[in-house]
């Protein structure tokens, strides 16, 4: 009984973040679609701002005992503060969020969860080598905020978590597109949708 409430628990959580994602994607698609075309030159601009919203593939985080329940959940948000080489290269600065879910491998135990909240700020370099593409690489210095709902001397507390990362952003539209990043943030790869306003 308490293993068929788990799932069912699991399940919902999942199809809710399933549908927020699904929500999020059509709503910038649709801010994206009737954007000024002057607005974009692909490459952030010194007072604008980007959202990166997306999931991380593979996790750098781990916890003896406990496997991946939910993948990464990753989010940033950057701020333009330097235009450089013509508008084509750019500096910005900015904030970092991501999440992750754990549960106990062994069966006597599947309702012990582990969390994993990391937050931080990122310094970027942006260039343009090709048309619609931003290409960035970037640090962070972050911290990984642990928490379970059970008592584990096992598991190892919150902690400092620096990153560095390289990234490249597809316009779609003049301020909707595509994001994939390479590195050491949450996980070796991310991927997701991207909004400059």
């Amino acid at each position: 009984m308490e293993m068929e409430t788990y799932k069912r628990n699991l399940k919902n959580i999942l199809m809710k973040k399933i549908l927020f994602a699904k929500v999020l994607v059509v709503f910038l698609t649709l801010l994206g679609f009737h954007q000024n075309a002057s607005s974009q030159t692909e490459v952030i601009d010194k007072g604008h701002m980007i959202l990166n919203v997306g999931i991380g593939a593979g996790n750098y985080i781990s916890h003896p005992g406990y496997s991946v329940k939910l993948f990464p959940f990753v989010a940033s948000l950057e701020y333009g503060i330097v235009d450089m080489f013509d508008s084509r290269g750019g500096i910005g600065i900015g904030g970092y969020t991501s999440y992750t879910l754990f549960g106990a491998k062994d069966k006597n135990r599947l309702n012990q969860k582990v969390s994993d909240l990391i937050v931080g700020v990122r310094g970027m370099f942006h260039y343009q080598f090709v048309e619609k593409l931003d290409t960035y690489a970037g640090v962070m210095l972050g911290y990984d905020v642990v928490s379970f709902n059970h008592p584990d001397s096992t598991l190892s507390g919150s902690t400092f978590r620096p990153g560095i990362f390289a990234g490249v952003r597809y316009y779609i539209t003049n301020n909707f597109g595509v994001f994939a990043e390479l590195g050491y943030n949450t996980a070796p790869l991310e991927l997701g949708v991207c909004y400059e306003f």
